[in-house]
């Protein structure tokens, strides 16, 4: 029997598992499974910790996840086509959930596909090798209550560990000697440790926005968000603003680069994430900026110098976890054999003409129709639950044009889901009043 090393069980190396689990439950002969795991429990990035820094066995902390964190987008465009919301919950639920909800969400798919057991937790995976003359991979890891390393030989390796874990962190000058506290989007973990102060954010990702928004919840008194190419131009609270890159900090004061300067208490870099996977070598490892179509990657999955390799999740996102399952079921149908990997010059070639149109895009509009196109491409070569991809594009619009009306309350929209055909209620509770973000505050009816 051949077999599959899985590393990382997060949204896409679930996915994963549950790609397997179908294939096996419509009666095929699947591969041996193992996934490697670094955490206690699966959901990757969705899992809290208040670690930050080092866990407790000296391994860098995965999550990036804070508290009192919400979707910032509908759950309709993210949503498992082979498992829904109102399969999960048991009725319609609000559209974009907090943390605890989508986490739980997440779970209970794979724990009802049975496949627990396929996962190694607490282990983390130190290196991977190929040799040619076999045509096998050793898998190198530790388990880390043990504290023992072992090794073993797989025929195939799904490399799922995600790329939101490795901060990408500038400097700038007077960093050194700032009076007040620099940290990266990766380790904050509670907006309530910035009530009544003024914050900068040095970024426009997704991240600067909703850790600004976390921010001005909960009580800071000021956000200032510092651009490098153009401000996100929303309609910010009056406490906010946007200004040029920050070119230095002395003491407390930060200088921009359109002269201006104001006085901070506190500095978030929402500055991205880097493409780490120190355990693959460099025959085998991706390298790319964090960009919808990586090179190198045939379909955006499959490691075009060596199709025995899948990378999941590698590309810039506006889909997630139903484009995770487009990725993993073609994966799946790889290794398999059910899907022949074509020539390597085939394989650039394909990658070559999605390459060129991503070169050509120029706004958010743009991009999700691309990503909704690549996610259809996949699924029409899969078994994966056909749904309504041009619905979902139709979603992703109006989440745009809500967010331009109403920054702050654009999670109080519903829409309607994709698989259900459901209108989802409004959530009981205003966004910007609602300071529980417990599942069980979520899911009251009112």
């Amino acid at each position: 029997m051949s077999s599959v090393a899985i590393i990382g069980a997060g949204p896409c190396g679930t996915a994963q598992l549950r790609a397997f689990a179908s294939a096996r439950k419509n009666g095929a002969e699947i591969p041996e499974i193992v996934c490697y795991e670094k955490q206690e429990d699966w959901g990757g990035l969705w899992n809290y910790t208040w670690r930050t820094g080092l866990d407790e066995y000296g391994e860098p902390v995965h999550g990036s996840m804070y508290r009192y964190l919400w979707s910032n987008g509908p759950k309709e465009c993210l949503e498992f086509a082979d498992y829904t919301f109102e399969e999960h919950f048991g009725r319609p639920i609000a559209s974009y959930p907090p943390r605890a909800v989508l986490a739980d969400y997440i779970k209970g798919r794979v724990e009802n596909a049975g496949v627990r057991d396929w996962v190694k937790f607490r282990t983390v995976v130190s290196n991977v090798s190929y040799s040619a003359d076999t045509g096998l991979f050793t898998v190198t890891v530790k388990d880390l209550p043990k504290n023992q390393v072992s090794s073993r030989e797989f025929d195939n390796v799904v490399v799922a560990n995600g790329h939101f874990s490795t901060p990408n962190v500038p400097q700038f000058e007077g960093f050194e000697s700032f009076n007040g506290r620099v940290l990266h989007a990766h380790d904050f973990r509670d907006a309530v440790e910035f009530k009544d102060q003024d914050i900068l954010i040095i970024g426009t990702s997704y991240s600067a926005e909703d850790i600004g928004s976390q921010c001005h919840k909960y009580g800071c008194k000021s956000v200032t968000v510092s651009y490098r190419t153009a401000p996100m131009g929303f309609h910010w609270p009056d406490s906010w603003q946007e200004l040029p890159l920050l070119t230095k900090v002395v003491n407390k004061t930060a200088h921009f680069k359109d002269g201006s300067t104001k006085e901070v208490d506190a500095i978030i870099l929402c500055t991205g994430y880097l493409h780490h996977f120190p355990f693959m070598p460099d025959s085998l490892r991706l390298s790319t900026t964090n960009r919808l179509w990586p090179s190198d990657l045939y379909k955006g999955v499959v490691w075009e110098r060596n199709p025995k390799v899948m990378y999941l999740g590698m590309q810039d996102q506006f889909y997630t976890f139903n484009m995770f399952d487009a990725q993993a079921w073609y994966a799946r149908d790889v290794i398999m054999g059910k899907i022949e990997a074509p020539s390597y010059e085939e394989m650039t070639r394909h990658s070559a003409k999605w390459r060129a149109r991503e070169e050509t895009l120029q706004d958010d509009e743009q991009m999700i129709w691309f990503q909704g196109d690549y996610t259809k491409e996949l699924i029409d070569e899969t078994d994966y639950p056909t749904f309504d991809v041009e619905g979902v594009n139709k979603t992703f619009m109006q989440w745009e044009h809500h967010k331009h009306d109403d920054i702050m309350g654009f999670r109080n929209n519903a829409y309607r889901s994709l698989m259900t055909g459901n209108k989802q209620p409004v959530h009981h509770t205003p966004w910007m009043d609602a300071m529980d973000d417990s599942m069980e505050s979520y899911l009251q009816e009112s």
